[in-house]
């Protein structure tokens, strides 16, 4: 069977994959589900009906690259302890329609989720219920009326690089919900989650990297 990811490691306690953009870790409308179909692809190499899978992070179902799946329930456990005591890092690739009023910098923001709206919102000042947000970013390449930049979230909040992105001046191509017109393919948004650094759960002092190439649209050839 051929699955709409691949794999870029792989070891007996996880598994790490370039998750695309037509791929959801939550359950919404009709897009096909990653546990789903890792589970099916686990099944057929084990031969094991009762294959454990657990989501260590998440991506938004219109964002791509790595993601990092637990295949026992220890490695789950030291693996979110990891991202809980942020020390993982995690590189992600943005292209925006606008240049950044700087070519790299630190921006910080107070982020409030807006559950009702499945969105987020960010003020210069903190509001109440607000948590506080930053990122670095510096911009690799520009062609045309393309930006791209590299961004280092500090925390993970939800839509934290999107809003805080359109919140610069500079929303990512595709991503309508934070104010883009310019469209991307069909529920897809030129954000691209490509290096993630953490510890192997069972050689706590081994630092691995993945890197996750960019997705074949040509949205991303300002990457080459």
């Amino acid at each position: 069977m051929k699955y709409e990811w691949s794999i870029l490691q792989e070891t007996s306690h996880w598994l790490a994959l370039n998750k695309p953009s037509s791929l959801t870790v939550e359950p919404v409308c009709d897009y096909p589900i990653v546990q789903d179909q890792v589970i099916r692809y686990l099944r057929e190499h084990t031969r094991r009906q009762n294959s454990y899978l657990g989501i260590v992070h998440r991506l938004d179902r219109p964002v791509s690259g790595v993601l990092l799946l637990a295949k026992k329930k220890s490695s789950l456990r030291a693996l979110n302890e990891q991202f809980a005591q942020r020390q993982v890092n995690k590189t992600y690739w943005a292209v925006c329609a606008a240049p950044p009023p700087q070519e790299q910098a630190t921006i910080e923001h107070h982020l409030i989720k807006e559950q009702k709206n499945k969105r987020s919102v960010v003020f210069a000042v903190a509001k109440k219920g607000s948590t506080p947000v930053s990122l670095s970013y510096r911009l690799m390449a520009r062609d045309g009326g393309r930006y791209l930049l590299e961004v280092h979230p500090h925390s993970g909040k939800f839509h934290q690089i999107r809003v805080q992105l359109a919140a610069l001046g500079c929303p990512i191509v595709g991503d309508q919900k934070y104010g883009s017109t310019v469209p991307d393919d069909t529920d897809c948004i030129a954000l691209h989650a490509r290096v993630l650094q953490f510890f192997d759960p069972k050689e706590e002092e081994q630092q691995l990297e993945c890197i996750a190439p960019v997705p074949a649209r040509e949205v991303w050839s300002i990457s080459t």
